[in-house]
């Protein structure tokens, strides 16, 4: 079993901070993506998930308390799961949403059978994964889903570390879409869209991939 410092900051007081502070309604996702790209989260939901079944079944890695699932729900999607690391992120999870499935575990060790899931997705969890782990975590979500990897992470022509409040080793930022493509050939692209800060310089992307 794998364990991580990463792991262990998260499942820590680091992590606990971290969901105190980032319950956030759909609504204010949207404005906090409008501000920071000029286009809402849900506005991005619906170009690249919008023509799926919402009945499909859809896993999201690191979901934390749920905000993203919950965006999905609102979006019309039915059969929504959720596996987080935190015990505690997951207790309020289940506290605030209704009608998802949130079980504890961990990226490196998704506990659901091969092609358990139509479509598995991370949004800014690949950015806290060490690049001497992000093979083994991107294997694993492609183990589990039929057809559909999704991701919403920072972009980075190479895979840089950066800051992440005075700690080292906890973020980075690369070319994740192209990242899954080395580590399972078999998948193709079907749509990416690099998403520009307003008031900076860098950058987000999100891409859909499927298995061929």
């Amino acid at each position: 079993m794998i364990i991580t410092k990463q792991m262990k900051e998260w499942s820590g007081k680091l992590g606990e901070n971290y969901t105190n502070r980032c319950f956030r309604t759909p609504e204010e996702d949207n404005e906090l993506t409008r501000k920071q790209h000029g286009i809402s989260r849900m506005e991005l939901n619906e170009e690249f998930l919008g023509d799926l079944d919402r009945n499909c079944k859809i896993l999201e890695v690191g979901c934390n308390i749920g905000n993203k699932l919950d965006m999905l729900q609102k979006m019309g999607f039915t059969n929504l799961n959720g596996v987080e690391l935190q015990e505690f992120a997951i207790e309020k999870g289940k506290s605030l949403r209704s009608n998802i499935s949130f079980t504890q575990g961990s990226i490196f060790d998704i506990p659901f059978p091969d092609n358990s899931f139509d479509l598995i997705y991370t949004s800014t969890l690949l950015i806290h994964i060490s690049p001497q782990e992000l093979a083994k975590a991107m294997q694993e979500i492609y183990r589990c889903t039929k057809k559909y990897i999704w991701g919403f992470e920072f972009f980075n022509d190479e895979l840089i570390e950066i800051d992440y409040r005075g700690d080292a080793e906890m973020m980075w930022k690369g070319d994740y879409a192209n990242q899954y493509i080395k580590v399972c050939p078999n998948l193709k692209i079907v749509k990416e869209k690099r998403i520009p800060y307003l008031e900076d310089n860098n950058v987000n992307c999100m891409f859909l991939l499927a298995k061929e």
